[in-house]
């Protein structure tokens, strides 16, 4: 019996089950840029076609003639009638938009996109093409970065594409989307319905889709831009893209992001049989994840700004989604909101910038915080983020104290000039964590002086070179103990820190913490920092290292990579800096073994700054190395000016088991006496003469 090339396929097809999902006539052509029409998308794929239909709830407001033309098997019919719905109904009202006016103007920053040339985490790549002229959604850029593949599949070129369109009112931008889309559903097929690591099927970038879908299909579903045939793949993948998120999301910062993905195809589409039952376990989540994620004081637990800012971002979104669909929320999810925005700008240096620290960007939150101000009508937010030009002088600080995160922030004021701190003596973080405890960032006069170094980067070549020193203590400005620097804390606080740990008054602020694990290190030891941050003048740091032997100490201070650094008389290191300076001056008797790191890759890395995903420079570090041979007190003062150096002199005038008592001596013959205890904040003390 002769089988002709046609039957011999289908019948193939038939035997793997595979009918709905890879049609005769798509398989035959293997042209799928040519399905646009509703007919041409019924004919190529009828059992997706029904199975979409099935999803929704035919019995809701708008639906009846498309639920009587799907039950007289009308199925093409009832496509029609379906996309007749949301083309001229007002769902989704507040995602639909007016058009631009047609014009054929070229974005020349956004034409590498028509050619599928993408930039993600500053690497540039074009995507090839693989059978059929499917993009290879796997594709993992010139570097191998997995991270890249992720990025790629989470859609986000068309929403710069979209942005293009609407600035330019050019279709060009606008087709483009809909070959895009067309070719990630049809090349995703089919479905595995289970829980995946893959690039096109991870939830992360499920939930990436699922907001950019629906901002394009209703922003654009009045145009002829976004075929039919894209249209009803978009409304035959979002349940799928549902169900994943629904019974396969993850926890913490993933769990925010997936489900307000599947808040977004409830609320955007109520119409889907589901829609009620996926948005009443999106709010019970999220939820129950904002209780288990943030702390009383508002950080959230990974206890990085970079990835508070993306937990903050997802439940504030929620709140936005679920506001706009008339659904309240519980008053515990408002008031946890408010107090992670609390954070956000109670945290920001006077740049605008955001605390980099923990795996992490250098983010610029002034913008963000201006416009939150607004819409909580918190003068006081306002106030910091414009560096007191607008709204109303916070009635606490200028310092804060977050007593869950274990955050010092410590300020002079808020106007741009302004002194600032970060002193780290809280728990080791949910995720994302760097070995950091007791780590000091300062910055003073507009400019970034003591620094974190970065995250850099998760995969690929430059993980591979800096990921151990980002994530390890050499990063940070911390004390190494024989070499060692610290092993992981505990991930959380269990209790916020006690008031014996910590003091803010009108003249100083003043805390303290220990850590006692280190890498291998053999005996005991413990590593106490204290930091007095005398207002508007200058920092005390004293170092205690209780020991039961000798050892090696060598402590860390890694200069942002605009200072230019000198080493001075004294074992003083300097910056020589235009404006914005600050010397670090060791007092007492230790003898330092002084030395400047600056982008050393051997032995171990050191003298490297990273304030972006993918990028770095090289930086200098100030090295203190010295030997004791039991419990020792080292002391620092770092002292800011506006232009060169003040000449200032240090003295600890006494010590006992309690308290090491400093006095400062500035060339202007102004003195500082700080009594600066090791356990009890309340023992802290400042005189002036």
């Amino acid at each position: 019996m002769n089988i002709s090339s046609k039957a011999l396929i289908a019948a193939m097809i038939i035997l793997h089950g595979f009918y709905m999902l890879f049609p005769l006539q798509a398989m035959a052509q293997g042209d799928w840029k040519k399905i646009n029409t509703v007919e041409e998308i019924v004919e190529a794929y009828p059992d997706r076609m029904k199975t979409m239909l099935k999803a929704f709830n035919l019995d809701y407001p708008g639906l009846e003639e498309v639920m009587q033309a799907y039950a007289n098997d009308s199925i093409t019919k009832a496509c029609h009638l379906l996309l007749d719905y949301y083309k001229n109904g007002n769902t989704s009202e507040h995602l639909r938009k007016e058009q631009p006016p047609v014009s054929q103007r070229i974005d020349e920053n956004a034409s590498s996109i028509l050619q599928n040339t993408f930039t993600f985490y500053q690497i540039t790549a074009k995507v090839p093409e693989v059978a059929d002229g499917h993009l290879d959604w796997k594709y993992r850029g010139p570097d191998d970065d997995k991270e890249w593949a992720w990025s790629l599949n989470r859609h986000w070129p068309i929403l710069t594409a979209l942005g293009v369109y609407y600035k330019t009112g050019n279709p060009i931008y606008a087709r483009y989307i809909d070959q895009f889309i067309k070719d990630w559903i049809l090349e995703s097929l089919p479905y595995p319905a289970v829980k995946s690591s893959t690039a096109m099927w991870r939830g992360l970038e499920i939930s990436f889709r699922e907001k950019a879908w629906s901002k394009i299909f209703f922003e654009l579903i009045n145009t002829d831009y976004i075929s039919p045939a894209t249209q009803l793949l978009i409304l035959s993948s979002m349940p799928e893209h549902a169900h994943y998120a629904r019974n396969f999301h993850g926890s913490n910062n993933w769990l925010t992001m997936e489900m307000t993905g599947l808040a977004t195809v409830a609320t955007s589409w109520p119409e889907y049989k589901q829609s009620p039952e996926w948005l009443k376990y999106s709010i019970d989540m999220m939820t129950e994840s904002l209780k288990m994620q943030v702390y009383p004081d508002g950080a959230q637990t990974e206890l990085t700004t970079h990835y508070h800012w993306v937990a903050l971002y997802n439940f504030y979104l929620f709140y936005t989604i679920c506001n706009q669909a008339n659904f309240e929320l519980p008053d515990y999810f408002t008031e946890q909101i408010e107090n992670m925005w609390n954070y956000l700008a109670l945290v920001m240096r006077p740049d605008g910038h955001a605390l980099l620290n923990n795996d992490g960007d250098l983010d610029y939150n002034r913008d963000r915080i201006i416009e939150v101000a607004k819409e909580y009508a918190h003068d006081d937010w306002m106030y910091i983020a414009t560096n007191g030009k607008e709204g109303a002088k916070p009635e606490n600080g200028p310092s804060n104290l977050f007593p869950w995160a274990g955050h010092l922030i410590s300020r002079s004021g808020y106007d741009a000039d302004a002194q600032w701190s970060f002193f780290d003596i809280g728990p080791w973080g949910s995720g994302h964590q760097h070995n950091d405890k007791l780590h000091i960032s300062v910055s003073a006069y507009g400019r970034d002086l003591i620094v974190d170094a970065g995250r850099f980067a998760y995969t690929g070549e430059v993980a591979d070179k800096f990921q151990g020193y980002a994530r390890g203590s050499l990063g940070h400005n911390v004390v190494f103990i024989d070499g060692a620097g610290q092993t992981a804390g505990p991930k959380l606080a269990e209790e916020p820190l006690a008031e014996n740990n910590y003091k803010i008054v009108e003249d100083f602020d003043f805390a303290l913490s220990d850590f006692d694990s280190f890498i291998d290190v053999e005996g005991d030891v413990t590593h106490s920092r204290s930091l007095f941050y005398v207002r508007n003048n200058f920092w005390i740091v004293v170092d205690k290292i209780e020991t039961d032997r000798s050892r090696k100490i060598e402590t860390l201070w890694h200069w942002h990579p605009d200072c230019t650094i000198a080493l001075e008389k004294g074992q003083k290191s300097i910056t020589q800096n235009e404006r914005g300076n600050l010397q670090i001056i060791p007092a007492g008797k230790t003898t330092w073994d002084l030395k400047l790191v600056k982008g050393q890759e051997s032995p171990e890395v050191q003298g490297w700054y990273s304030n972006k995903y993918n990028t770095y420079v090289p930086n200098d570090v100030s090295v203190y190395a010295t030997e004791i041979k039991s419990t020792s007190t080292f002391v620092w003062v770092l002292a800011p000016s506006e232009k060169a150096p003040k000449s200032m002199k240090v003295k600890v005038l006494s010590q006992d088991s309690d308290v090491i008592k400093i006095r400062v001596k500035d060339q202007d013959k102004k003195k500082w006496v700080a009594t600066v205890p090791f356990s009890e904040s309340s023992k802290a003390i400042l005189e002036t003469k």
